[in-house]
């Protein structure tokens, strides 16, 4: 094996097993009451909370150590109207005959529509961009690999932080997202818009389709061998 710099885990915690039993049910618990809403208040979050969670996303592991992402945390009022004016033409195309009958049956349960006013109403949008090329350092220029799962874990990584900070957050994909990239000033030959993520607090009247809370059993998710 090649020789490689390395340095002592000095910050893994063990726990007995039982306390790691608890754990592990507290943070189930906890992930059950995260949900996607629709229905966002417009009452402020500090910057300082949007930016420890970024932080944690940006902590996932990632293909080569590169971190092929970029989070583009979004609070202007224009910035935010402009994203929702680009998002709304796309979505009135999508479900005016784009999508497809199939697609479109099997959004009919959650009740959307091309109408995202929580695009403007919600105090925070964060873009994430994915990034073809770079490495762990800003200047470098290095093929990235496994960029789609890196990126999509450290969204995981955000999703769950903002939940456990007290936030609620929906994912918006419009396709394309090619709009974000002018919006948000990226650099349109080397990053891929991969999500919108909505973050605040829930509305007042803020609700969850039924249909969203219909899981899977853990015998169809799950298989030990």
């Amino acid at each position: 094996m090649q020789n490689h710099k390395s340095v002592p885990l000095t910050d893994f915690i063990e726990y007995s097993q039982q306390d790691m039993l608890q754990r592990a049910e507290d943070n189930l618990s906890e992930y059950q009451r995260r949900h996607t809403i629709r229905s966002f208040s417009d009452r402020p979050v500090p910057k300082e909370i949007i930016e420890a969670c970024i932080k944690a996303a940006a902590s996932a592991p990632s293909g080569a150590n590169h971190q092929p992402w970029h989070f583009v945390a979004i609070h202007s009022t224009d910035v935010k109207k402009k994203i929702r004016e680009a998002a709304e033409d796309l979505e009135r195309s999508f479900y005016q005959g784009r999508a497809g009958d199939e697609w479109l049956d099997a959004l009919k349960p959650l009740g959307t529509d091309a109408d995202k006013p929580y695009l403007e109403h919600a105090p925070w949008l964060i873009a994430i961009f994915s990034q073809k090329k770079g490495g762990i350092h800003s200047e470098d220029k290095n093929t990235n690999y496994y960029v789609h799962e890196s990126v999509g874990i450290a969204t995981g990584f955000l999703i769950q932080a903002l939940h456990h900070a007290g936030l609620a957050t929906l994912t918006h994909t419009p396709k394309p997202m090619s709009f974000l990239t002018d919006i948000c000033g990226r650099d349109k030959d080397n990053e891929r818009p991969y999500m919108l993520l909505i973050a605040g607090y829930p509305a007042e009247d803020a609700t969850v389709p039924e249909h969203a809370l219909v899981k899977k059993s853990f015998e169809e998710v799950a298989t030990f061998l």
